[in-house]
């Protein structure tokens, strides 16, 4: 695998911050899979092209602030989404762009997340999403910290939803349709024994 070198303008996020009503309220970034936390997969991931990496959670901080990243809550302690630790991560982070992935999906790697990154410069877009064929992730992005005034005034007007946000911006789609199993994630007791399973 060819590593990307680190870039001093990047910084990313890990969204840990939900409460994973699916998976009994755990915190899902703190679930083992293969005998390591969830997150740490990501973590991981985002080491290798972020120079600044924050994870975003909302309860078990001090667990989190064990994998050695600043830990930055959302603005408010009312579960307003995945858009809610986006901006608070824009807030704190010193880069031009940010990388943003959640914390359930082991197999989204460093190149993928490189991926992002080239194929937003190439377009000079605001934002590049991941899609893998026949739908969008609007959880695996690459952005310009400029966004973040625009991100601020859609939270402040009410609206949550991801992809509303997403419609009216600068964006390329990057297609990962010849690997869709990256986006294997995990919601359930069910699915993670699964995928424990089908890994062994």
């Amino acid at each position: 695998m060819n590593i990307p070198s680190k870039k001093s303008t990047i910084a990313g996020v890990v969204l840990a911050g939900g409460r994973a009503m699916r998976m009994d309220n755990q915190d899902k970034g703190l679930i083992l899979f293969k005998n390591r936390p969830l997150i740490a997969y990501a973590l991981e991931a985002l080491s290798f092209v972020s120079q600044q990496t924050f994870i975003n959670a909302n309860r078990n901080l001090i667990a989190y602030e064990a994998f050695g990243h600043l830990v930055i809550t959302d603005q408010t302690d009312s579960y307003e989404g995945p858009l809610a630790g986006i901006l608070t991560t824009l807030i704190h982070a010193d880069a031009e762009l940010l990388l943003v992935m959640p914390c359930d999906t082991p197999y989204f790697k460093a190149e993928h997340l490189q991926r992002l990154l080239t194929t937003r410069a190439e377009h000079k877009a605001d934002i590049a999403i991941a899609f893998d064929g026949e739908q969008l992730h609007p959880l695996f992005l690459a952005l310009k910290t400029t966004l973040t005034e625009n991100l601020r005034d859609y939270l402040a007007s009410g609206q949550r939803k991801v992809s509303d946000w997403l419609k009216p911006l600068n964006s390329v789609y990057v297609d990962f349709s010849h690997e869709p199993s990256i986006f294997i994630n995990i919601n359930s007791s069910d699915e993670l024994a699964a995928l424990e399973a089908q890994d062994t």
